[in-house]
């Protein structure tokens, strides 16, 4: 055992905030746009809608904009934020850009992984995000040395999330291999860098895994990193986990084509095929990209209800291709969106790109409606995190809220009926003025009311890991 770093922060006092009202000038009301709704809340629920309210009643306040229910980031690695720019020297492919992760990742610690997630989560809530999915493989010591807490790069995951205010569901992920070998039952042993994210084997995963706590603001799940990463042998005890504690299980799937092309000679089926028939795939489960899939891995996770998370934005800067998402959704499976590796943090962009890329494809318009571009963006994605109840505006909901400005260069000009169409298709994270996170203002016209001067944060902490 190596000597335990400094300790992690304990995490900020979640506690609920007193009854507040909350006014907004204009709210999605998941169908349509609603100008004058005034919000009731208490102990962070919405205990009341009410419409027809055309100015601040005594003692409300105020959220001028166009309000949405809270965002949620269904996919995010906190410490690829730490790339930015960073991959962008030069050329590539996403092995190459795997290389240079493992740089970084070799140089976190529980301390300054805590100080890295901590800047990034504030960023999450300056774009409207309040709740983020953490597909959390960083598990040990360099080496592979679990620390004295074999769960503190976790628990300071989680800690960062309650000192930057939003809400997490963190993934645990079981990471045991570097691929797979010759034969069905051999797969390679990790490599120097991997070894940080191995517990050797899927039982001694949930060992530890069933040690971590959530709280309030934190749920916790559980995640196959992929089918090279976890033996084939091994990926019912991971599905056996998440299914006692009915907890949400993701899993990359068919990121990579050379993924595909090994599975199918290790295995002779698709990546898709394997965890269906190991007990994997579900209405619990969430496929992380779905890219690269045959008609038949379409419709087995649709006629599962396995979810599919895409990254857009991550998707095209590691040039991994654009997945079936029409198809997908078709056939059964919600969308939700993410932003991955962090190359921009903004669900708008995500949202948007989905369609953009579809557009691209089919040279054809108007796969998704903006409405249905939000609902990936909240509904559906809280649900991918455990949370079904969140993401509407609506009595016994979160009162998780995101306030885009309709007033700026980018949303100026619609009629307020087109205010979804102007976030969605025009806006940016920059756009966000407010957010809320269980009735608490946490973001006020731009400003996080937690984490003082958030660039300045980030910089300090990715300054640390270039040193």
């Amino acid at each position: 055992m190596t000597t335990q770093p400094a300790q992690t922060r304990p995490a900020r006092d979640t506690g609920r905030p007193a009854p507040v009202t909350y006014w907004l000038s204009h709210a999605w009301l998941s169908t349509h746009v609603e100008p004058g709704v005034a919000l009731d809340v208490s102990d962070g629920v919405i205990t009341g809608v009410r419409t027809g309210v055309a100015t601040p009643p005594p003692g409300a306040t105020a959220l001028h904009g166009l309000t949405l229910p809270g965002l949620a980031n269904t996919h995010s690695h906190a410490f690829h934020r730490a790339l930015r720019s960073t991959v962008q020297v030069g050329s590539g492919t996403f092995w190459t850009w795997r290389e240079t992760m493992y740089q970084v990742a070799s140089r976190l610690t529980p301390d300054s992984y805590y100080d890295l997630a901590r800047a990034v989560y504030a960023e999450m809530a300056l774009a409207g995000i309040t709740a983020v999915g953490e597909f959390h493989y960083l598990h040990h010591a360099p080496g592979g040395t679990p620390y004295d807490n074999p769960n503190a790069m976790g628990e300071a995951l989680i800690a960062a999330a309650a000192e930057a205010g939003i809400r997490i569901t963190l993934l645990d992920t079981a990471y045991l291999s570097a691929g797979f070998g010759d034969g069905p039952t051999r797969y390679r042993e990790p490599d120097r860098h991997q070894l940080r994210f191995s517990d050797t084997t899927a039982e001694a995963w949930a060992e530890r895994a069933s040690l971590l706590k959530g709280g309030d603001h934190a749920l916790i799940g559980a995640a196959v990193h992929s089918v090279r990463a976890v033996p084939a042998g091994q990926l019912a005890t991971v599905a056996a986990w998440a299914e006692e504690r009915q907890a949400p299980l993701h899993v990359h799937l068919s990121e990579q084509t050379a993924e595909n092309e090994a599975c199918l000679a290790a295995h002779g089926r698709t990546p898709a095929r394997l965890l269906a028939d190991h007990g994997v795939l579900g209405p619990r489960t969430t496929g992380i990209h779905n890219t690269h899939l045959t008609p038949e891995d379409i419709a087995l996770i649709g006629s599962t209800r396995t979810g599919t998370c895409m990254c857009p934005t991550t998707e095209r800067d590691l040039a991994d291709g654009t997945g079936p998402a029409v198809a997908l959704q078709r056939a059964g499976s919600p969308l939700s969106l993410g932003s991955d590796s962090h190359a921009v943090i903004d669900l708008f962009e995500e949202a948007r790109a989905m369609e953009l890329n579809e557009r691209l494809r089919t040279r054809a318009r108007g796969h998704w409606t903006a409405a249905a571009l939000l609902r990936a963006a909240t509904a559906d994605g809280h649900a991918a995190l455990g949370r079904p109840e969140a993401g509407v505006i609506e009595p016994g909901a979160p009162a998780d809220l995101a306030t885009v400005a309709l007033d700026s260069v980018r949303t100026a000009g619609p009629a307020p009926r087109l205010a979804a169409e102007a976030a969605v298709f025009a806006a940016s994270a920059a756009d966000v003025r407010h957010t809320v996170v269980a009735g608490r203002h946490l973001v006020r016209d731009g400003h996080h009311t937690l984490v003082e001067d958030v660039p300045a944060a980030l910089a300090s902490a990715i300054a640390a890991l270039h040193r």
